[in-house]
């Protein structure tokens, strides 16, 4: 089991990468026998509910138990992730979420209890490029003029996020960090709202997923393409430049999403659903869905998501004592 508030969390999360499995020869249980339940920490209806039914959908298919989906969207994710914390380790209950709540909160300083302990992670499932546009309010239109603006008026810009601790907010962070910058943050509880907030131009910037929605508003000219996170520029908008280019390489950050279980779930039920999630990603309907959107899906062991989450908590350090902003 994993507790993260009470030793430091990479430690904690580089233990779980060398957590032992059943001893040979030790029974294990029977598995499944009943329904599984994914919660997802986001709305109903965007990209990551999406790909989180159509793993159940395929999940059902391979273990011969239903597998159903509830939404419990809020807090950048820790809604969702306090209920996955508190139900029972017994490999019925899992959460699909981006990495970035546990990557990133612990940096910012928030007072109380963290919300993320007790939180195995079982099996990474996509990596989701985070875009930066400005909405109808932006007077701008490349990142250099975001840039010269924030310098002449600091926090008169307001930049939208889906959440506190999200990957839209991790970019922001790096950007203001690396640039000396300072922007308003805007937070909120999912997309949703926030689409249609950024379109009636009620803040300037918005990081958001590349989506057919936001695709359809960039080439309306409604949404101004400014900077994307990824490995290089994507096919779809060849035109804007990765954050890398831009001379930002910690801002120059995907969002990560995986599936996690409740902290004590024993090691060999996390093992036997990494394998089932894996394989379930490699389906051809799945990697084509994902890879439509522009997402790139991802499989591989357990350790090598944990390792993957620590390289994220590690490079968030330099946040750390910088002037975050808690909205």
């Amino acid at each position: 089991m994993t507790t993260l508030p009470r030793r430091p969390v990479l430690k904690a999360l580089l233990a779980l990468a060398g957590a032992a499995a059943l001893r040979p020869g030790e029974a294990q249980p029977r598995w499944p026998t009943r329904s599984l339940r994914i919660i997802v920490v986001y709305p109903p209806g965007g990209l990551s509910d999406g790909v989180a039914r159509s793993l159940a959908e395929r999940l059902a298919l391979q273990l011969g138990v239903p597998v159903r989906v509830e939404n419990r969207a809020g807090g950048g994710g820790s809604v969702g992730l306090q209920a996955l914390a508190r139900a029972k380790p017994d490999g019925y209950t899992l959460a699909f979420s981006a990495v970035s709540p546990l990557t990133l909160r612990p940096h910012l300083g928030a007072v109380g209890d963290d919300p993320f302990r007790d939180i195995e992670p079982v099996a990474s499932v996509m990596y989701t490029p985070v875009l930066l546009v400005g909405t109808p309010a932006f007077t701008g239109h490349h990142f250099a003029d975001l840039l010269s603006q924030a310098r002449e008026r600091p926090h008169a810009l307001r930049w939208a996020t889906s959440g506190l601790a999200t990957a839209g907010h991790l970019v922001l962070e790096q950007v203001q960090v690396g640039s000396g910058i300072a922007v308003t943050h805007i937070p909120y509880k999912g997309g949703g709202q926030q689409l249609t907030d950024a379109l009636g131009g009620q803040f300037e910037l918005l990081s958001t997923n590349v989506a057919p929605a936001q695709l359809h508003h960039i080439e309306a000219g409604r949404f101004k393409p400014l900077a994307v996170g990824a490995p290089q520029r994507l096919d779809v908008l060849p035109q804007v430049p990765t954050f890398a280019e831009l001379g930002l390489p910690h801002a120059n950050v995907s969002s990560l999403f995986g599936l996690f279980a409740p902290g004590g779930t024993p090691p060999a039920l996390l093992d036997r659903l990494n394998t089932e999630i894996n394989q379930a990603v490699q389906t051809p309907g799945i990697r084509e869905r994902l890879v439509a959107s522009d997402n790139l899906p991802t499989t591989g062991d357990r350790p090598a998501f944990v390792r993957r989450i620590a390289e994220e908590w590690r490079s968030n350090r330099r946040l750390k004592g910088a002037d975050v902003r808690r909205e």
